[in-house]
């Protein structure tokens, strides 16, 4: 009999319910949501969990927080484990379906620190919700950070918008950059470990 793994979990960490005690289960205000994820982001590298991102599922007229989600890459030993499948599998769960766009739910929206990788991408792109919200697009994260995100196609947002997913970019940006640069000074420091995809073959 072959010997594999049954099963895998993914788990947000311990300290989250310590961060979003102060939390209200409603956040109205769009920059506000996206202040909650840069807190989340900064703290999870800090806490040795993984990358310096987060993401959270919102319901977009009311700002009823449905979910949230940090990168737990080195906590769990799993590659795929980044903010936003968390978040997009934690929203799933909550409401019990696969489809944030289910006929009679209110309209999703996934807010995260940056644009997504080339894998969260397909995970928003098929989760069903209706907007996405990022800090910034540009260059900057993979500059500043070191991380490998994929190749994105250009229209990447466009491709968003032809499936009825809103994008809205450039909230907070300054303030997620500062985070990074905080991740980029403990790279230099030597007091991180920057998980990555091989750029190319050795």
């Amino acid at each position: 009999m072959i010997d594999i793994a049954g099963e895998y979990r993914l788990s947000l960490p311990a300290w989250i319910e310590e961060e979003l005690a102060d939390v209200p289960a409603v956040v109205p205000g769009r920059e506000d949501r996206m202040r909650l994820v840069h807190r989340l982001a900064d703290r999870t590298w800090r806490e040795g969990d993984g990358g310096p991102f987060a993401a959270l599922v919102a319901e977009e007229d009311t700002g009823r927080i449905v979910s949230v989600g940090v990168n737990v890459v080195l906590a769990s030993d799993v590659s795929s484990a980044h903010a936003e499948v968390l978040a997009l599998a934690l929203a799933q769960t909550a409401i019990g379906g696969w489809d944030l766009g289910a006929e009679g739910l209110p309209s999703h929206e996934l807010v995260v620190n940056w644009r997504p990788c080339v894998q969260c991408y397909g995970a928003a792109l098929w989760s069903g919700v209706r907007g996405l919200v990022v800090a910034g697009a540009g260059p900057e994260l993979e500059q500043l950070t070191t991380f490998d995100e994929g190749p994105l196609p250009d229209d990447w947002a466009e491709q968003f918008e032809a499936r009825g997913i809103k994008v809205t970019g450039d909230v907070l940006r300054d303030e997620a950059i500062a985070v990074f640069r905080g991740y980029r000074e403990a790279i230099d420091a030597g007091k991180v470990t920057v998980y990555n995809a091989r750029g190319g073959s050795d």
